[in-house]
């Protein structure tokens, strides 16, 4: 079913029908043919005759796992031998010491072994994102995926199936920078060698995808802070989604998370949970508390005004960083279903929290405010994150304005 030949080398998948076991099956093994000799290396995987020829046709989702599994276990022989051969010397031997260094770590492994540590280190988002990636990993896969048979085709394959699986490119690129991340941690163990690495040019390059990001004018700003329906909820979160507006763009987890002792001599100073970590300048952003601002935080703020206290009745400081993360989340969630209906009634699309923070950003520069405070203001730690960062809106500006040329009022 797969087969390779380099250099007088040749690799096949093959039912190894000399003895069958109890159950009448026969072990698939990975046959390697050099100088008239030939090595047989498990799959550990069983079929019939029956089975075996009809498996490459075959439809039925188990039919299909055992057939990834195969092509797994053939990769990772293949790759070993293409190793070898680059580095000019192939031999059973050198193959089996390979082979058996390759089996004693996996890519699940690795991948288990990231998440319990961001685990430890209290890194919920990041912990929860690669737990996402390792699902989907897995369910392209399997539970044994071996650290050589990361290839650059088994990159092209998962991203093929993460395409087919309705995934947008962003999210392909960033499940594929987590593989990276781990692949990048067994290199430094010394699991894998640095002909075996998949990325980089000339290898597997990592696709990029762009969402969408709506930066909104002052006019569509000042429709938003305006809109009522005469529900309490939508008003909460239209005034939510406009502080964090004010507030430089705040993200919502910072925003829930401000206390009090934040506010100081007339502004709200904090730093951005995002960067600190990483970091090695802790960078305080603060914002002016405007009269809007205010006239918020009387509105739908915790009374009294205790320094201890946080400003928005959502967190009480008690939570676990697992039960912080679900809260602030859920809150999102609920000012996005409420700007949607904004945004629906406005007939502006995409309205998000997100595009509080690329309004701030975008609606200073269009104004002429210097780049160095912009990228100030949002945290950034250089102007070029800044300038990356407003391209896309500037981007679409231009198109915007080039359809003007031809608006002929016809």
């Amino acid at each position: 079913m797969f087969n390779y030949t380099n250099s007088g080398i040749t690799i096949s998948s093959v039912l190894d029908n000399r003895r069958a076991t109890n159950d009448n099956l026969y072990p698939i093994k990975i046959r390697v043919t050099f100088q008239r000799i030939r090595k047989y290396y498990a799959t550990g995987k069983y079929l019939s005759i029956n089975e075996w020829e009809s498996l490459p046709d075959s439809k039925k989702k188990e039919m299909i796992s055992i057939k990834v599994d195969i092509q797994n276990t053939f990769d990772t022989v293949k790759s070993v031998i293409k190793a070898l051969l680059y580095e000019g010397g192939f031999s059973f031997e050198a193959l089996n010491s390979r082979l058996n260094k390759s089996a004693t770590d996996t890519l699940n492994n690795g991948f288990k072994l990231k998440i319990q540590a961001l685990k430890d280190n209290d890194q919920v988002g990041t912990y929860l994102f690669y737990q996402n990636a390792y699902r989907s990993v897995e369910n392209f896969s399997g539970e044994n995926i071996l650290f050589a048979s990361v290839t650059v085709d088994w990159l092209k394959r998962y991203e093929k199936f993460m395409e087919k699986e309705g995934n947008a490119y962003t999210t392909i690129g960033m499940y594929c920078r987590a593989i990276r991340c781990v692949v990048n941690d067994a290199k430094k163990a010394g699991v894998i060698k640095e002909n075996q690495y998949p990325f980089g040019s000339g290898k597997f390059e990592i696709p990029t995808g762009q969402g969408r990001k709506l930066a909104l004018n002052l006019q569509q700003i000042k429709a938003i802070v305006s809109y009522s329906d005469g529900n309490e909820t939508t008003e909460r979160y239209r005034d939510l989604w406009f502080f964090s507006y004010l507030c430089n763009g705040i993200n919502f987890a910072d925003m829930l998370k401000l206390k009090y002792s934040n506010i100081r001599n007339g502004e709200i100073c904090f730093m951005r949970a995002k960067t600190v970590r990483t970091s090695k300048l802790k960078k305080e952003i603060c914002a002016v508390l405007t009269s809007e601002m205010n006239a918020i935080i009387k509105k739908w703020g915790n009374k009294p005004r205790k320094q201890d206290k946080y400003i928005f009745p959502y967190l009480n400081g008690k939570e676990t960083v697992f039960t912080e993360k679900r809260i602030v989340k859920d809150v999102t969630k609920r000012c996005n279903k409420r700007l949607k209906v904004i945004g629906k009634a406005l007939k502006i699309e995409g309205l998000s929290t997100y595009s509080a923070r690329h309004s701030y950003a975008t609606v200073l520069k269009r104004s002429g405010a210097n780049i160095a405070y912009i990228s100030e203001s949002l945290g950034h730690n250089d102007l070029k994150t800044t300038e990356n960062y407003l391209a896309c809106f500037e981007k679409e500006e231009r198109v915007k304005n080039a359809s003007l040329l031809t608006n002929f009022g016809e």
